[in-house]
């Protein structure tokens, strides 16, 4: 083995290794975009082939090329003939000609890769290249968007180009009934939520899991006039191309899709709500311990002996020490961690949740282990059965599932490793159209709360009087309805976009981009959602995006930035954050409480550049223990597939 000495020369090791392992990554990245970007460039040649072709020689060539694709025999000369057909499909039949970068996009997804396009750079046409090829090999093709609304708008508004191109379109939504989903994924292109298609791939290995090879299918078929597969639904997995991949593959990748029935426990309700009376009357650090950053409560010596006084008095459902101990303590998660119009809303008297990252409502799920029980029970609501499971899996395994998984996201550079380490997709960033001339202001740090609202308003109500536009990002449903209240009190006339206000989203959205308009909105306007300028806008500097509070990922504070500034136009974004924000307390509660009593005893500049690089520091905490709970799920799911031969992989 040679070393320094031998050669001279000092061998890569610890931060040097690193360093060359991110140039190298770096520089295959910069390769594969170069290629993309060239062989774009060739496929707009091929433009004077196909616009001088009538209609009806157009679709010969797609029926020629359909065939072409269906036989397996393609090669990347067909390829390139096939986008830039559709290319000029699209032109003719939606009035959208696709621009290089977004035929880039298409060829980075159909290499099975993660194209980072910015927000507003056309995500959904570009989609279109890559699914109708997806289309045309015959195998189903499943287009994955982040809720029911954009499946449905984005399946109907390309509709015509797959129809011109001899494809058959669908999409799935909430409460069809299973010969509609049958239809549906029978389809040469289906558009879906994430949620629904794990769901009807639950649904089918609950019908088909008592079957074993293909003498047990048979005897079923015969055994009956409906068998198990009939009331299959889905065709396979083949392809998915999944938009927003960061939200879809990355954030929601911990939750656990879960089909259940409801349990046997007759006295279920008296239970929680004895439990939600106990943690009530119970106090924080006297009889039990608070982990900010797990979200777990520790019942302390006092609190277990006040619980076993307790307990002692009540019927027989809490008399068992370590039972009650496990509800209690759900009892006192919901009544800490779990706060109305935050992490849910009530509506017609039942708990929904509401999904942390997007903001938007999740009618179909509930907490497990008790938690969904405990909330209803503090809320003094009418307490639900807790449901036993029977079957379940994640959305990290779902998609490990597809034979050819591609994504695309305005924002994934940040979570490039991961996406390799988890789904073997590389991330290749896709340059804009026209020139970013988004203008990002220094972030303003308060000390507190009250403070930064104060701040806040006069900096909408400066901005207001000048009829720049405005769009402020919230965090919850509470703080948009607070922050709502503030602009009702200065007479500020404005529009609120939220879990709650989920109908009006696209009429919200469409006039946010309007002379003078002001905006509050959760998460879930970053989402699958465009905003144009109105007439004057662009002379008055764009829309201008306000944060009110900085996220635990990096990902969605650039995601709510890129609602302005997009496919050149003008815009600005800035944000407004203090130190008694949620996660900077959670992650970072110690050097905030420093920090606030450092505030005035140092310059302003100093001040400022600490606390900056202490928010940097609470969001990287974030991420990491983010991270770590996904990379729990890959060894939970890897577990499963190695052990367990009946769990494996379809």
């Amino acid at each position: 083995m040679l070393d320094q000495r031998a050669t001279g020369k000092a061998l890569p090791t610890g931060l040097d290794a690193a360093w060359d392992v991110g140039r190298g990554y770096i520089a295959a990245l910069a390769t594969r975009q170069r290629m993309f970007l060239r062989r774009a460039a060739y496929i707009v040649v091929l433009e004077q082939t196909f616009s001088g072709m009538t209609d009806a020689k157009l679709k010969d060539m797609a029926a020629w090329l359909l065939e072409v694709f269906r036989r397996g025999r393609d090669t990347d000369c067909h390829l390139n003939q096939a986008f830039a057909l559709v290319r000029e499909v699209a032109s003719r039949r939606i009035g959208e000609r696709h621009f290089p970068v977004q035929i880039a996009g298409a060829l980075a997804l159909d290499q099975r890769c993660v194209a980072e396009m910015a927000t507003g750079e056309g995500k959904t046409l570009t989609a279109t290249l890559a699914v109708t090829v997806a289309g045309w090999r015959g195998k189903g093709c499943h287009v994955i968007t982040v809720n029911d609304y954009l499946a449905k708008r984005d399946a109907l508004w390309m509709k015509p180009i797959y129809d011109f191109c001899g494809l058959k379109v669908a999409y799935i939504e909430e409460g069809m009934s299973s010969a509609e989903r049958r239809i549906a994924y029978d389809a040469d292109i289906t558009y879906c939520t994430n949620k629904e298609a794990a769901a009807d791939f639950l649904r089918d290995r609950l019908h088909i899991g008592r079957l074993q090879g293909v003498g047990s299918v048979l005897l079923d078929k015969l055994g009956s006039k409906r068998s198990s597969v009939d009331l299959v639904v889905q065709r396979g997995l083949e392809f998915a191309l999944v938009d927003e991949a960061d939200s879809v593959l990355i954030d929601e990748a911990v939750t656990p899709l879960i089909i259940a029935t409801e349990g046997l426990d007759p006295e279920h309700d008296q239970t929680f709500l004895r439990a939600a009376a106990i943690a009530a009357s119970m106090s924080p650090g006297m009889d039990y311990t608070v982990d900010l950053k797990y979200h777990e409560v520790e019942l302390t010596d006092a609190g277990k002996s006040r619980l076993a006084e307790l307990s002692s008095e009540l019927d027989n459902v809490l008399q068992g020490m370590r039972r009650s101990e496990e509800v209690l303590v759900q009892a006192l998660v919901a009544k800490e961690f779990y706060a109305r119009d935050k992490q849910y809303i009530v509506e017609e008297g039942k708990v929904v949740i509401v999904d942390e990252f997007t903001g938007r409502l999740m009618r179909d799920r509930t907490w497990r282990d008790g938690l969904h029980q405990a909330v209803e029970a503090k809320e003094n609501l009418q307490v639900n059965a807790p449901q036993e499971t029977c079957a379940r899996i994640s959305f990290q395994r779902f998609f490990r599932g597809y034979r050819k998984l591609a994504g695309m996201t305005g924002t994934a550079r940040e979570a490039s490793s991961e996406f390799w380490q988890i789904y073997h997709l590389p991330v290749v960033p896709i340059p804009t159209n026209r020139p970013c001339t988004r203008k990002v202001m220094p972030s303003i740090f308060l000390t507190s709360d009250g403070e930064k609202w104060r701040v806040i308003i006069e900096e909408i109500g400066r901005i207001h009087e000048t009829g720049q536009p405005i769009l402020v990002g919230t965090r919850s449903i509470q703080a948009s309805q607070h922050l709502s209240d503030l602009l009702k009190s200065r007479s500020l006339s404005h529009q609120v976009l939220n879990a709650i206000y989920h109908r009006q989203e696209a009429q919200i959205v469409a006039e946010a981009g309007q002379e003078g308009r002001i905006t509050v909105a959760t998460n879930m306007a970053g989402r699958g959602t465009d905003i144009k300028l109105g007439r004057r806008v662009a002379e008055l500097g764009g829309l201008h995006v306000l944060a009110a509070e900085l996220n635990e990922s990096s990902r969605i504070d650039r995601q709510l930035f890129g609602r302005c500034a997009r496919q050149g136009d003008p815009g600005s974004a800035q944000a407004i954050a203090s130190l008694e924000d949620e996660y900077i307390c959670r992650y970072a509660g110690r050097l905030s409480s420093v920090l606030m009593n450092w505030h005035g005893r140092m310059s302003a500049r100093l001040w400022h550049r600490m606390v900056d690089k202490s928010f940097t520091y609470a969001q990287y905490r974030a991420e990491r223990h983010a991270l770590r709970q996904r990379k729990s799920v890959l060894t939970t799911d890897n577990w499963l597939d190695e052990h367990l031969g009946f769990a494996g992989t379809e």
